[in-house]
């Protein structure tokens, strides 16, 4: 692998496995172009590239990595040069490899389509993992009182033990839940980390008036229904997100925008659970399959 006039060598020091990769491994991601290495977040160091790079620590993730480009479950991956981004002082390689995923979609739906203002009040439906944590990390920095909800309580370490206001546990009846968490009224912004039938309807009913609904997925059936009528009256506002649709690039100034808030402490990434070495993958990909808690990282060149 040689670098040439656009793109740069990394030599991959960690990267963790997405949801996302292993459903791009069993062949259920219509976009993805064969043949091709899997894996989208990383950490690790420029070897080949522009002098000013050379031996610079960098992190990175996109939506075409893995998919219509060679992943990041690798030893060396050739990203472009303006995908480069100096990574955390204050995070390790496998902790700087945990972010991107989780804070990408986060930051989508959050910032760039909700666009949670300071004092709203946001509620997370699934709140335990990766992508929860880091809405409620980007939320509460911006000043909005954060509400969690999840069927089982954190696991130790996560963000969202120290950044809710409040964490409603098994709940059969959220919406009712939810506004007696909130003197009465429903959520500014609800992001729903679970979606589909599993939880479509019960996160519109959780909205205050003129509230809005971010989906990221579709558990349990992407068919859904809910009350056309009461959505209108209620002037409710629905986002999908996406976070294929934002390349390498665009995500490298997204995490150029929040490197501030890692390295002060602000931000913190969603707790690694494990590392692998490389020829241990397939061993690592079955502990994401079957919904390991915390951040499952392969660390090619250990």
């Amino acid at each position: 692998m040689t670098a040439d006039e656009g793109h740069a060598i990394v030599r991959v020091e960690a990267a963790s496995i997405n949801p996302s990769d292993v459903k791009n491994l069993a062949g259920a991601m219509s976009q993805t172009t064969l043949h091709r290495t899997p894996g989208r977040d990383y950490a690790g160091v420029v070897e080949q590239g522009p002098s000013e790079w050379l031996g610079a620590k960098v992190w990175g993730t996109g939506g075409d990595v893995g998919f219509t480009r060679d992943g990041t479950h690798a030893q060396h991956i050739a990203v472009p040069v303006e995908a480069l981004s100096r990574m955390p002082l204050s995070l390790g390689f496998p902790e700087a490899a945990s972010v991107g995923v989780n804070f990408l979609v986060a930051w989508q739906g959050l910032v760039e389509a909700a666009a949670i203002q300071a004092g709203e009040t946001l509620l997370i439906i699934g709140a335990n993992g990766g992508v929860g944590g880091a809405v409620a990390q980007i939320a509460r920095h911006v000043g909005a009182l954060v509400i969690g909800a999840d069927r089982t309580s954190p696991p130790a370490g996560s963000a969202i033990l120290d950044v809710a206001d409040t964490l409603l546990i098994g709940e059969v009846d959220l919406p009712k839940a939810a506004r007696e968490a909130n003197g009465g009224r429903g959520a500014d912004v609800v992001y729903d980390c679970v979606g589909g039938k599993a939880m479509f309807a019960s996160a519109v009913n959780c909205l205050a008036h003129r509230g809005r609904l971010v989906e990221i997925s579709a558990t349990g059936g992407r068919d859904v229904q809910f009350d056309l009528a009461d959505f209108y009256h209620n002037e409710s506002r629905l986002f999908g997100v996406d976070s294929l649709k934002r390349d390498l690039v665009h995500s490298a100034r997204m995490l150029d925008a929040l490197r501030p808030q890692f390295d002060d402490g602000t931000f913190r990434p969603a707790p690694v659970a494990a590392t692998y070495p490389l020829d241990a993958a397939s061993e690592a990909y079955h502990r994401v399959a079957a919904g390991a808690a915390g951040r499952i990282v392969l660390t090619p060149n250990a």
